[in-house]
Formats: C-alpha cells, structure tokens, sequence
C-alpha cells in the first residue's frame, strides 16, 4: 500500500481486530454433590434426634423451665462464674510469672518453674482439692497455726483450681513469648529498654494473638472445670441443682437446667473470645 494512502486513513492500520465474531466462555459453577449429600444425610439423622428430645416427655421440659430461673439456681450459677474468674485471673498471674521463669537464664528458677508445671499437670485436679480438703491431717499446725478447719470449702476450691489452672497457663504464656519473632526483642534491646519494658511493651501485646484461643479454650474448660468442687460441698451450680433432684427425685430435668446454664454462658464466652481474637489479629493476614 503506498505511503501516502497510509497517511490518509491512520485508523485503518491501528484498528483492533474484531472480537464480535468470538465465544465468550461460559462459567459454569463447579458441582459438589458429594457435599450436598452429606448435608442432607447429616440433616437426616440431626433432625429426628432433635425432634426426639424435644417431644420426649421423660425429658420433663415443664419442671425444667421451672427451676431454671429459681433463686437456688442462680446463687450457685453466680458462685460458678465468680469461681471462674477469680482462678482464671489468679492462674494466669501465676502461670505468667511461672513462664518468665522457665524462659530465665537462671537455672535454678527454670528447674522451679519446670518441676511445678510437671507436678501440677500430673496430679488429677480431683486428687488436688481431696488433698487440699484433708491439709489438717498432713500439716496439723503450719508455723504454730492448727490447720484443721482452718480451710473453709471455697478457699479451698480456690486454691486448688489457681494452682491447677496456673501449670497449664504457664505453657500457654510460655508458647506466646516464643511465637514472638527474636528480631523485636533485639531492636526493643538496641533502644535501652528494661527487661519488664520489654515483655509488657513488646513481647506481650504480640504473644496475645498466640495466647488468646487457647487461655479461652481454658476459662470455657475451667467453667465446665469448676463441677468438680461440687464434691467437697461447695455450692456451685451442680451442686445447688444436686441439692434440688435429692429433695425431688427430679434428676433428668434439674441436670438439664445446669446443662443449659453451662451452654448460654459457654456461648457467651465464645463470642467474647472471638472478638477478642479480631482484636490482637488487627494488621496480620488472618485478621478478619
């Protein structure tokens, strides 16, 4: 083609082929039978077994709703998430303390916080509160004080379940210190910061993404936990229901009013422990 045809019609040379002519390919959404199948033989199966327990009258739904809000009941719930708090805060102080030790360039104080833990995750929390409850009969006088009775059954349980709990808290806070990277503890060091300006500044708020699922897997396991307590007569939930069932011989419909209590407040926790959890992920990639 000669030069000055080109020059005349530009738009000729520099048009875009024509697409018109193409097969836009159609997305077709990819088939999960194998999926779908599961969810309706699982489906299957839930909904009869639902349908069972609310129609079953053995269940006693009536003397369940009740009690469920009765006076007794919710003084032992409140003894429940006091008990809770107070050994989860109590344990976790002393599993915090624990873990710098068992991270301390001083064997001494490592070989201590090792031989706690190792104690204290051995010995069956059930076996601790039974020893705890007959103290008077190992120690009977302790710096010249008679320990008998000296104990009463709450100390007791509080006692037991802060020492119990702060073994397993230690690991938990001892996992997080190590999940922070090396490198901030080297620049926090290079800028003249102290050894506690360094663990509450930096170390902490970064090892609570690593310590915040499983310290809620424990407080939801310490409320459950807390049950136990009820075999040295300290009137928790269980054991104010416990109280109840023996006058009336109702045993089915007052377990399940603890039941349910131990699921609205475990639910209650959870969604806590989510948000939680949203808080310390903020700037990471599993933040959401």
């Amino acid at each position: 083609m000669p030069s000055d045809t080109l020059a005349a019609h530009p738009e000729s040379a520099a048009a875009p082929p024509d697409d018109t002519d193409r097969t836009v390919p159609r997305v077709v959404p990819r088939r999960r039978t194998g999926q779908w199948a599961a969810a309706a033989a699982v489906l299957a199966l839930l909904v009869p077994a639902v349908l069972s327990v609310a129609r079953n009258d053995a269940f006693q739904w009536d003397v369940v709703a009740d009690y469920f809000l009765t006076t007794a009941v919710l003084r032992g719930l409140g003894l429940t998430l006091w008990l809770t708090v107070l050994v989860m805060a109590l344990g976790f102080v002393l599993g915090t303390l624990l873990a710098t030790m068992r991270l301390s360039a001083n064997p001494v104080l490592r070989g201590v916080s090792w031989g706690y833990v190792w104690l204290f995750r051995s010995m069956p929390v059930l076996v601790q509160l039974l020893f705890w409850f007959n103290i008077g009969a190992l120690y009977p006088t302790i710096l010249g004080i008679k320990t008998v009775n000296l104990l009463g059954p709450v100390t007791i349980a509080v006692v037991g379940l802060t020492l119990h709990e702060a073994a397993y808290a230690a690991e938990v806070v001892r996992g997080g210190i190590l999940s922070v990277d090396k490198g901030q503890l080297e620049a926090a060091q290079s800028l003249g910061l102290g050894a506690w300006r360094r663990l509450r500044r930096i170390v902490l708020p970064q090892a609570m993404r690593a310590i915040v699922p499983p310290a809620g897997n424990m407080l939801i396991g310490t409320l459950k936990g807390t049950s136990i307590v009820s075999v040295i007569a300290v009137q928790d939930l269980l054991y104010s229901v416990q109280l109840v069932y023996h006058r009336t011989y109702q045993v089915v419909p007052l377990l399940l009013v603890a039941t349910l209590w131990y699921v609205v407040v475990t639910s209650v926790l959870g969604v806590g422990q989510y948000y939680l959890e949203r808080h310390y992920a903020r700037g990471t990639a599993g933040a959401r």
